[in-house]
């Protein structure tokens, strides 16, 4: 699986100010950097084993494509207990943030999958083996598409009974797992597994720390990549995330900690936002 190129860092934009961005404001420069695109390119698909955890020889696993409703390409990893009896349950899982389904969305997957439950686990678009560009990016309504592409997916297999369809997001993609579930209505059971409450903290920073003037001067510096990044043709990439210098809340390092223990040999393809790039944030 090769590694996607990515672009270097903006200089001007800081990873505080980044993380003290409102969801509001990010939403709003979203429409327009959408379109652009970038050098990264998806991660060759392979059907060789390539997890981070040992593969479970209780199930059957297969490698799996299907298109969302944007025309996008998503990979998945889907896991059936072996020689059912019965029409199954089905679970389709994705995230965290930045994550690929080599890690811990599989994991879940094949987890739920040896309890009896037929499990997708799903690249979301722009993101490692799954299409789209610009890369390494995110979009409310394009990933919460890809959740509802995932349902038309694994519930048009003879196996799955349609009426036992539940989603798991976890950590970032919480929030997009719960607002497919709240228009798709196939979706009878919802599982958001979030750390911490991601809209109070893109509204008000870690321990609200952010006050109001530090958000508008945030924006405002957005604004001003805006115009850096019209004259250049394309948006600027931000900074790596969870690469720490110290000083950072203590929320963080457990996640990099977290983040750098299961991730393995697999390339975190979606490590790096798009300045301006609409954001959805978990809503639990």
């Amino acid at each position: 699986m090769s590694t996607p190129e990515t672009n270097a860092p903006a200089p001007g934009l800081h990873r505080r100010e980044l993380l003290k961005l409102t969801g509001a404001g990010i939403a709003a420069f979203g429409a327009a950097s959408i379109i652009a695109s970038s050098n990264a390119k998806a991660q060759t698909m392979t059907n060789e084993w390539d997890k981070t955890f040992p593969k479970s020889a209780k199930l059957d696993h297969q490698k799996v494509t299907f298109k969302n409703r944007y025309g996008i390409t998503l990979a998945a990893d889907m896991y059936l207990p072996k020689n059912p009896t019965a029409k199954l349950a089905a679970i389709v899982v994705s995230g965290p943030f930045g994550a690929v389904k080599e890690q811990s969305s599989g994991l879940y997957a094949q987890a739920l999958a040896e309890r009896g439950f037929a499990t997708l686990a799903f690249d979301p678009s722009y993101t490692g083996e799954s299409g789209g560009e610009p890369r390494n990016v995110a979009s409310p309504d394009i990933n919460t598409e890809d959740f509802s592409a995932a349902v038309d997916f694994i519930g048009l297999r003879p196996e799955i009974d349609r009426e036992r369809i539940g989603v798991i997001g976890i950590c970032g993609w919480g929030g997009m797992a719960l607002s497919t579930a709240a228009i798709d209505k196939r979706i009878k059971a919802v599982v958001a597994s979030t750390m911490y409450d991601m809209t109070r903290v893109m509204s008000k920073g870690y321990n609200d720390s952010v006050t109001p003037q530090q958000r508008t001067e945030t924006l405002e510096e957005l604004s001003r990549q805006r115009w850096t990044d019209a004259e250049e043709g394309s948006p600027a990439y931000g900074p790596v995330s969870l690469e720490l210098k110290g000083g950072e809340p203590q929320l963080s390092w457990n996640m990099r900690l977290i983040t750098r223990r299961s991730a393995g040999s697999i390339p975190g393809p979606s490590t790096r936002t798009r300045h301006g790039l609409s954001l959805r944030p978990c809503r639990s």
